[in-house]
């Protein structure tokens, strides 16, 4: 595993943060956390001003209303209490990040927060194509700061940043002070992310004047602002020699790993859920050949499973179903399957005492079997599902929960489809507390079960591209007059298609379903992805090959969303590692631009 020192939970003292991304203030988890952002600057900026402290959540509101896009990241422990803040402001145009405040909480300080946080900034403008990151950071001269205290606070945060090779611009009079004689006036810092190229003078004027307009246009004037960027006239743009390090610092391009790997979790329990029932597709093969594929790759960096409480499930499915299914896997023999035989609807509040019998209550097919080990494995699908979506939050682009049991055909209180839980909607619940998520299942098979859950909700949407119910399992639902309902009117979408399809009307569907995950705007993307839309599939009828599969992953990298991946259906185990390959290879080719 690489160095990276926010991917999952990184341990400082003896507490544990991560890094996450705040999109908006809109949830309540969002909105205690800028709370307590906004009182690290109270506590740490005790000169700020108050109505810069009120404007944060408006900032991550309305992201181009100050004229460059603010965005925050927030290292909090798994209280959710947050240990520091990173609040940067990105413009597009011009290439460039400002880091407007970094900290850490005022009893967190000198535990790694700072160094952690600012590795990440870096990681993200990287990804974000940017030329650099500017910033301001008071002076270390003595004829600049005359108080030794804060002098030597200076000078440790400049030493600080010259290990990633950020260095205050020279030959400027960007440190004029406003008022004459003032003390301490800033350096402006660059940080070039490791890269070689020279910043000519001309793009620094740009973004000084737009730094200086945007973010001081109320304390500076035309006139002091067109006399600091005239002052840039270097070209290429002068940094201060190292000062604090007699050897030239190590490697200092941001780490890679988020932003060019896709985070990998397998659910290694998946193999002690083997039915050897003669026609039992659903088997622990299908992992081991994908597996075999992705390996042929250098896209990957696996993480364990992390196990996540049973809370968890019941967001999502009903308590008493939950319940049940542990009490009859739990009773089973070893080596036991039952499948349901009876189904009770005609008197659903009075199921059966026995409970092999009871099976049929909870499930929608008679082929998908109760045993000893599919509790295990299916709490450990979920587990698996919930760590990728995890990585997300902590800065991955792309996570792909490589599991089985499958999940998207579990519906609230039922089973069925080789399906227990729904390892997808469990996950998207989660991601759903910190931003609005969208489902995309591009299983052969309708996603009833996400749409069940959500049928009724409007922060979250689900669309499904699978074949046309009349033909294809789950058979009572799928249809395209199915909407949603009350709230959730309009956030369920069903693209069912014919029987027979050419590969051009399945990308032609699935161009119609990213645009309308693309007006939903989600923070979050979800996508169930099967491989039983391939030719020769023993469970489907279209006939989608290698090349197919790369430009769906394509399709959906180009939305550029945090996308985390969770393995559904696909049993023709003779191509599905390939086309894993493929389509894996499409996404992160467009979700990177390579």
């Amino acid at each position: 595993m690489s160095r990276n020192a926010t991917v999952l939970m990184t341990r400082q003292g003896t507490d544990m943060f991560r890094i996450r991304r705040i999109h908006d203030d809109l949830r309540p988890v969002n909105q205690t956390a800028i709370s307590q952002v906004q009182q690290i600057l109270r506590d740490q900026f005790p000169l700020l001003a108050q109505s810069d402290i009120d404007k944060i959540p408006e900032l991550l509101r309305n992201q181009l209303k100050q004229g460059m896009k603010s965005i925050l990241y927030v290292a909090e422990n798994a209280r959710q209490r947050i240990q520091g803040f990173a609040l940067i402001s990105h413009e597009a145009d011009l290439r460039f990040c400002f880091l407007d405040y970094i900290s850490a909480a005022k009893r967190t300080t000198g535990g790694g927060i700072g160094g952690a946080l600012y590795e990440h900034v870096r990681e993200e403008a990287t990804a974000m194509g940017a030329i650099g990151i500017f910033f301001e950071c008071l002076p270390d001269d003595p004829a600049l700061c005359k108080d030794p205290e804060i002098l030597k606070q200076n000078q440790a945060r400049l030493k600080f940043y010259e290990k990633y090779g950020a260095f205050p611009i020279v030959g400027t009079a960007y440190e004029t002070p406003v008022k004459e004689g003032d003390d301490n006036p800033p350096y402006l810092v660059f940080d070039a992310l490791g890269q070689s190229a020279p910043l000519p003078c001309a793009t620094a004027r740009r973004i000084v004047r737009t730094i200086l307009e945007l973010r001081y246009g109320n304390l500076c004037s035309p006139e002091y602002i067109d006399r600091v960027v005239a002052s840039f006239v270097d070209d290429p743009v002068r940094l201060r020699a190292p000062r604090y390090r007699k050897k030239p610092a190590a490697e200092t391009r941001p780490s890679a790993s988020r932003q060019q790997r896709i985070a990998l979790v397998v659910n290694e329990r998946h193999e002690i859920h083997h039915v050897r029932e003669r026609g039992y597709v659903e088997a622990p093969v299908r992992v081991r050949s994908i597996l075999r594929e992705l390996d042929k790759t250098s896209l990957f960096q696996q993480y364990p499973p992390r196990t996540y409480s049973e809370r968890f499930l019941t967001s999502t499915h009903d308590r008493d179903y939950v319940e049940y299914f542990r009490k009859v896997c739990h009773n089973l023999p070893a080596g036991q399957s039952i499948y349901p035989y009876v189904f009770p609807i005609r008197n659903s509040a009075r199921p059966p005492k026995e409970l092999a019998v009871r099976a049929g209550y909870f499930c929608i097919d008679t082929f998908t079997p109760l045993n000893a080990n599919a509790w295990k494995a299916a709490k450990g699908a979920v587990d698996c599902s919930l760590t990728a979506a995890a990585t997300i939050l902590e800065g991955y682009r792309l996570a792909y929960a490589l599991v089985r049991p499958p999940g998207h055909h579990a519906e609230r209180r039922a089973f069925g489809g080789f399906c227990y839980f729904n390892n997808a909607a469990i996950a998207a619940q989660m991601l759903s507390d910190f931003g609005r998520v969208a489902i995309l299942d591009i299983d052969y098979h309708h996603g009833n079960g996400q749409q069940v859950i959500f049928y009724k909700r409007s922060d979250v949407l689900t669309v499904s591209i699978h074949g046309h119910p009349r033909f294809a399992y789950p058979y009572f639902s799928g249809f395209e007059d199915e909407t949603g309902e009350a709230e959730g009117v309009g956030f369920n979408m069903n693209l069912p298609l014919a029987e027979q399809i050419t590969s051009e009307q399945y990308l032609f569907a699935l161009g119609k379903a990213l645009k309308r995950v693309a007006r939903f705007k989600p923070d979050y993307l979800v996508v169930c992805v099967g491989f039983d839309t391939a030719k020769g599939d023993p469970t489907g009828t279209w006939g989608l090959n290698g090349g197919d599969f790369n430009q769906i992953g394509q399709a959906i990298g180009r939305m550029k969303l945090p996308t985390l991946l969770v393995q559904e259906g696909g049993y023709r185990t003779r191509s599905i590692g390939g086309n894993a390959r493929n389509f894996f290879t499409g996404i992160w080719a467009a979700s990177f631009g390579v």
